[in-house]
């Protein structure tokens, strides 16, 4: 592999609510911490109050300026070694990019359903993009796949997902989740950020109610 790889996560959000929070904790986990996750774009005043978790530096490098200018990213991106994961566009992250790419955009929250095509705030920068397929992921689960198809060499048509999982929490209540997941190779359901399922059980109830 031609380099070390960083993601980054262009905020889009107000703020960090529960659930963009497990998001972030697990994307971090999963690429190795604060030296290969950036958080940019983010609002002075959101920067300043961060919870703990997301101001650790061992976490994340957070930020409030774009993308664009985090140290090296201009020249990187003259020379075609940025990449934005965009819905829009027709051909598919491979493993071989992992000798064009070292950096790897997305525009939080991807998760959105329907989708509000967020990207599209990020086409401006003329990044090289690529899909990871026609489903629609979670951020975390964008991040993984990503990472999976660049550090672990394997097709996206190798890696085994659960679509639109459904979530049941009894005999009558349950919720289906419209994103596609990476299946746990172990247990066969879909790897979701620790703490998402009893976050997701939480707001149902409320709708129940």
């Amino acid at each position: 592999m031609a380099s070390q790889k960083k993601y980054v996560v262009e905020h889009m959000e107000e703020g960090i609510s529960p659930w963009v929070l497990l998001e972030y904790l697990a994307i971090s986990h999963d690429v190795g911490g604060g030296a290969k996750f950036y958080l940019t774009s983010l609002a002075p005043s959101l920067k300043s109050s961060l919870p703990a978790q997301l101001a650790d530096p061992e976490v994340a490098t957070t930020t409030s300026t774009e993308v664009i200018d985090l140290p090296g990213v201009r020249s990187l991106a003259e020379h075609g070694r940025m990449c934005l994961l965009d819905p829009s566009v027709t051909k598919d992250l491979a493993p071989e990019d992992a000798e064009e790419f070292d950096y790897f955009v997305f525009g939080g929250i991807l998760g959105d359903h329907p989708p509000r095509d967020r990207t599209g705030e990020l086409r401006k920068y003329g990044f090289e993009g690529r899909r990871l397929g026609p489903k629609q992921m979670t951020t975390d689960t964008a991040i993984r796949v990503t990472k999976i198809v660049v550090e672990d060499q394997v097709p996206l048509d190798k890696i085994e997902y659960v679509d639109f999982p459904e979530l049941r929490w009894n005999k009558h209540e349950s919720t289906e989740m419209p994103f596609r997941y990476v299946k746990d190779g172990v247990t066969g359901e879909p790897i979701m950020p620790v703490g998402m399922r009893e976050l997701i059980r939480q707001d149902s109830s409320r709708g129940f109610e």
